[in-house]
């Protein structure tokens, strides 16, 4: 099974490529953001390890610049990493994301009000976190035997301490110290938060990723009823099909389902207002999507 491990160069992602070393399958891509003075440094480095261990190195470049979005220098990860296994039909993307992450952005996202989809953050398809462990979708389930053992649940300590006892090198990143980064923030609350808690929220976590992807697949095949029941092309909605759900969380998944089958991404609000706007806005009435994206809502439908 070919995999494609995500490694920046930092003591997580370097720890996961030591682990990953005597796996023939194993390409190593490396995205350099471009955002600060070391980001070279970071790509020779992790270009050099490739080679120490026997790896193909593939990298993407980009110059976000120093004040990037740290959502934006994700996305452009994500896109360089998907671009890769796509265009080499890698079957999964492993990255070095571990137990305190998925704490970490689990808080973030519920201080954001980003709401339930904020329990179910790492979860894109075909990618695999071999340190969840079990809960990894993908850890111990497709991925993980390395040299007869699987990878169980990491913590950042647990991370460190492999780092320490087999002699790794590997990068820092200055940023994750910098006190106006709010998950850094979050990080140094959370540094005490218990191990089997964190377990007990992978747990969980596992769980809000299976009800997920079962609501997203309910949506979309919801969606696709409706455009067949009503004889309407592709990207043509009607408005009555968002007041006849029950409730308005029905309504917003079928909205979001929508939107995301055309490359369209809204926070919650952003997509409470669209949904509001589709019940009630007199005919012709546009109204404004992110990026100056005008849809004009007709009496009975709209195009996206």
């Amino acid at each position: 099974m070919q995999k494609l491990l995500a490694i920046s160069g930092g003591v997580d992602s370097s720890c996961l490529l030591h682990m990953y070393k005597d796996d023939p399958e194993v390409v190593v891509a490396h995205f350099n953001h471009g955002t600060r003075p070391s980001s070279d440094a970071d790509e020779e480095f992790v270009k050099k390890l490739a080679k120490e261990y026997g790896k193909k190195f593939v990298v993407g470049r980009a110059e976000l610049g120093e004040n990037v979005s740290e959502e934006k220098a994700r996305k452009a990860r994500y896109d360089f990493l998907k671009k890769v296994a796509d265009e080499n039909g890698f079957a999964f993307i492993f990255t070095a994301h571990h137990l305190d992450d998925l704490v970490e952005t689990i808080a973030i996202n519920l201080l954001r009000g980003t709401g339930w989809r904020g329990l179910a953050p790492f979860s894109a398809p075909r990618t695999t976190r071999p340190f969840f462990g079990e809960y990894g979708h993908g850890g111990a389930s497709m991925a993980d035997f390395i040299n007869g053992r699987s990878i169980k649940a990491m913590t950042k300590k647990d991370i460190l301490k492999y780092a320490a006892e087999n002699n790794l090198a590997f990068r820092e990143d200055p940023t994750n110290h910098e006190s106006n980064y709010l998950r850094n923030r979050i990080r140094e609350k959370l540094r005490d938060f218990p191990r089997e808690k964190k377990i007990r929220l992978a747990e969980l976590y596992d769980w809000q990723v299976d009800d997920r992807w079962r609501i997203e697949q309910l949506a979309e095949n919801t969606l696709t009823d409706f455009e067949i029941e009503d004889g309407t092309e592709y990207g043509v909605y009607l408005r009555d099909w968002f007041g006849t759900m029950e409730g308005e969380e029905c309504e917003l998944e079928l909205l979001r389902c929508a939107l995301d089958e055309h490359g369209i991404s809204l926070t919650r609000p952003q997509l409470k207002d669209f949904l509001n706007a589709i019940k009630t806005y007199p005919p012709e009435k546009s109204f404004n999507l992110p990026g100056d994206r005008l849809i004009k809502l007709h009496k009975t439908y709209f195009i996206l």
